[in-house]
């Protein structure tokens, strides 16, 4: 994974889980317990949960799901693969509507917020128009979550956000 820096550090998923508010982290750990294919890193979060909480592994897997996710949204960091799944399976499940109108704007063809093509460059000269309609139509955490995933995950296509994405950062958001 390439990193980048911003103006509050290296940009990698698991400082993205840190900048979360607590609304975002319990969707997101919801999401990542419902999903059926994050087995392996069900397991791993199971560990990690069981380690920092003092409970049996068996007894984290055994929980209810709100359960399992408060217990995840929790925890003040995760490491860098658990948090890219976490953040990718909030955007599915919870961010779609965003997704759609921001790639909507760019003009960039999608499936209910899933890019169709592999090799996409975003026109730079669309990417500030659209996250400022994005600001404009949806809480500022979410967009600024959202445009943050989208360059922590591939900075090479989505690089121009990157001053962006600074002007949208908060004071409370940098921890």
């Amino acid at each position: 994974m390439t990193r980048i820096v911003t103006m509050t550090g290296t940009l990698t998923p698991s400082r993205l889980w840190k900048q979360m508010n607590s609304a975002q982290r319990l969707a997101s750990a919801r999401a990542f317990w419902s999903d059926n294919e994050a087995v392996d890193d069900q397991v791993q979060a199971a560990l990690l949960i069981a380690q920092q909480k003092k409970f049996r592994p068996k007894t984290v897997i055994g929980l209810d799901l709100d359960r399992k996710a408060k217990h995840l949204a929790s925890l003040a960091s995760l490491p860098d693969a658990i948090a890219g799944r976490v953040l990718i399976l909030y955007h599915l499940t919870d961010q779609r509507p965003l997704m759609g109108r921001f790639l909507d704007a760019l003009g960039i063809e999608h499936e209910s917020g899933l890019i169709k093509e592999d090799d996409v460059k975003p026109d730079a000269a669309k990417l500030a128009p659209a996250a400022a309609a994005l600001a404009g139509e949806f809480p500022r955490d979410d967009v600024r979550l959202y445009l943050t995933t989208l360059l922590c995950q591939d900075p090479e296509t989505w690089g121009g956000l990157d001053e962006i994405v600074k002007g949208l950062e908060t004071p409370s958001a940098s921890t």
